[in-house]
């Protein structure tokens, strides 16, 4: 996108290669969260205003098009962030912004908390523990949280482990292009490529944290007094990732890796 004023500095894109993530403030605007929230409010079956009705810890809700979801999953800031995070053309706009998991003060255990990395093809199977990724990152150039609410430390802000993308990176290089599965991943990794850090997501609505696709998170219970509105849609490539290039433009995404692997 030419004439376009880059959504990161050098600092912030070396600290993304380094620890995985990058947070993006005012990636879209209150008024934008507030009217998603609307639309999910009214989806979720449940009432903002009568907490009898929050009677789950997660909500899951699936893939939401309407057209304020397609416009905050493209506004400029993001677009820019798209092209210096994984490169100009190398990606393709999102027409939505994938599933919602919306969490609820609870102290219940949904049984989703589990650190894990987004597995991204092989999805034909019917047991998604048979689901892969691979070393060049198959079908995913980056993991993004959304943030459509106000998100604190008690608020079930998603746990992130910086710097485990080199770790992963490390562990799927031998598998080659066949990658590894979650089942695989899950057997051999039972430490889950724990780095001894631990970051949170949080922010205020309009906040989008872009991640390497490689990166090692989990969710959490909410232990706070509010919902938790959140989308975490993979941005998918428009042409493979590459660990070898002929002109050497790789893109931050893969200069972890190249990183990781030893490559100068």
């Amino acid at each position: 996108m030419p004439d376009t004023i880059p959504a990161f500095t050098d600092a912030q894109i070396d600290a993304f290669v380094t620890d995985g993530f990058v947070r993006l403030d005012n990636a879209f605007s209150p008024e934008q969260a507030a009217q998603a929230r609307a639309i999910l409010w009214a989806a979720s079956g449940c009432n903002p205003d009568d907490r009898s009705t929050w009677t789950q810890p997660v909500v899951r809700l699936g893939d939401m098009a309407q057209p304020i979801f397609q416009q905050i999953a493209n506004t400029p800031i993001l677009q820019a962030a798209y092209d210096q995070l994984v490169g100009p053309g190398r990606w393709l706009p999102r027409g939505s912004l994938g599933t919602f998991p919306i969490r609820f003060p609870s102290a219940t255990d949904a049984g989703d908390t589990g650190w894990h990395v987004d597995v991204s093809f092989g999805h034909e199977a019917p047991d998604f523990l048979d689901w892969r990724v691979n070393v060049q990152s198959r079908g995913r150039a980056l993991l993004m949280l959304f943030l459509f609410s106000d998100v604190g430390d008690e608020d079930a802000p998603t746990r992130l482990r910086p710097g485990s993308h080199l770790a992963v990176a490390q562990y799927l290089a031998p598998a080659g292009d066949a990658g590894r599965s979650l089942r695989d991943m899950l057997a051999d990794r039972p430490d889950w490529f724990d780095t001894g850090r631990e970051a949170l997501a949080t922010g205020p609505a309009g906040t989008v944290f872009l991640c390497h696709p490689f990166l090692v998170h989990a969710a959490q219970l909410n232990r706070g007094n509010s919902v938790k509105f959140m989308a975490q849609p993979a941005l998918l490539p428009r042409q493979p990732l590459q660990i070898e290039r002929v002109n050497d433009a790789y893109s931050p995404v893969e200069i972890a890796i190249r990183q990781a692997l030893g490559y100068s």
